[in-house]
């Protein structure tokens, strides 16, 4: 039975390129990109190459990449690192009620060591209010750590205008792009974003390796990894190179997709799902905003059908999809992204 894969805002097959580039650096590549041999440097070289790819798909410079184990430890250094290293003992943080567990649970650690944290409400679409965003910053804020795209319901923050908000009061401004990077035009340049999150594993990439950009210019963040020198102190531990080398292939194949405007066909794709599923099954209910949401997700409620049931009888017949965030799965618990949208 030929099975059908669906959920791939959880994870991405590798791409053959990338595991090609994996594999021959694993086999290939033994020197410590830290040694000053020619080995060393053989795959210090590796990572430079890697570090102008993915700055080149967000529009960034490579000396603005920090290279990490995945989207999770990307956001756990924005949010730690700027809390620790500008706040010290207590600030003001924003988040929203539908962030990732790796934005929502360093901001729970952060307020049981004193600071302030505020947790935006969204509508029944799933946006974010802006004015409430406005009027909750504090002279004491530091952060505004807000998602571009959610993984469960594919909606779009309007970062820019949240960046906006942010320049204007002063406030450093991290979103998580783990779900967007690859899959719509994003370019930093044209953006008032100081931190940006990515993960290689949602675009094809390897698993464990994934990258904080952290714009020129930034304060010194505290790292919570610490040891050696690398990644300009602001990440201790030998790089990771093959996945790194792979990470930056993924990046290299991402921006030909994005180039080639292939998005506009995946929410054609997506319209077209959509209107087939209602039109042979009644009770059908979408949640989200129609209009800004990532063009290859989908969230659909069917009437007296439990999620589970639903994904188990899809999964039996070769079909993989998710009724909530691969991270939060297992909980027993209804969406923590629908119930924040009522």
């Amino acid at each position: 039975m030929d099975k059908i894969y669906l959920d791939h805002n959880a994870t991405t097959p590798i791409a053959p390129e990338v595991l090609h580039i994996v594999t021959s650096v694993l086999r290939d590549q033994v020197g410590n990109p830290s040694s000053v041999h020619s080995m060393g440097r053989s795959a210090r070289v590796l990572l430079d190459e890697a570090r102008e790819q993915v700055a080149s798909l967000i529009g960034a410079s490579p000396s603005e990449i920090v290279f990490t184990s995945g989207g999770t430890e990307a956001n756990n250094l924005a949010l730690l690192g700027v809390a620790l290293g500008i706040g010290k003992t207590g600030g003001h943080i924003v988040t929203s009620q539908v962030e990732h567990p790796s934005v929502l649970n360093p901001c729970r650690q952060l307020e049981s060591m004193g600071f302030v944290v505020d947790r935006l409400r969204v509508d029944e679409l799933g946006r974010i209010d802006l004015q409430s965003l406005e009027n909750c910053l504090t002279e004491s804020t530091l952060l505004i750590s807000l998602q571009h795209a959610n993984s469960e319901t594919g909606v779009l923050q309007d970062i820019e205008k949240i960046g906006e908000i942010a320049r204007k009061k002063g406030v450093l401004f991290h979103t998580d792009a783990v779900q967007s990077v690859g899959k719509i035009p994003l370019r930093v340049q044209d953006l008032p974003v100081d931190m940006l999150s990515i993960s290689a594993h949602k675009l094809n990439g390897a698993k464990g390796v994934g990258a904080l950009f952290l714009k020129k210019g930034s304060p010194d963040l505290f790292s919570p990894v610490c040891g050696g020198n690398q990644e300009k102190k602001r990440r201790g531990g030998t790089e990771n190179v093959a996945g790194i080398a792979g990470f930056g292939k993924a990046c290299e194949l991402a921006q030909k997709r994005v180039d080639s405007l292939e998005f506009l066909n995946l929410s054609s794709l997506r319209e077209h799902f959509y209107q087939l599923v209602s039109t042979l099954i009644s009770g059908v209910e979408i949640f989200g905003d129609l209009e800004n949401r990532l063009p290859n997700t989908l969230n659909l409620g069917f009437e007296a059908v439990e999620g589970d049931t639903l994904l188990i009888s899809l999964d039996m017949a070769g079909v993989a999809v998710s009724t909530g965030s691969a991270c939060s799965s297992g909980s027993g618990l209804p969406s923590p992204v629908l119930t924040a949208m009522g």
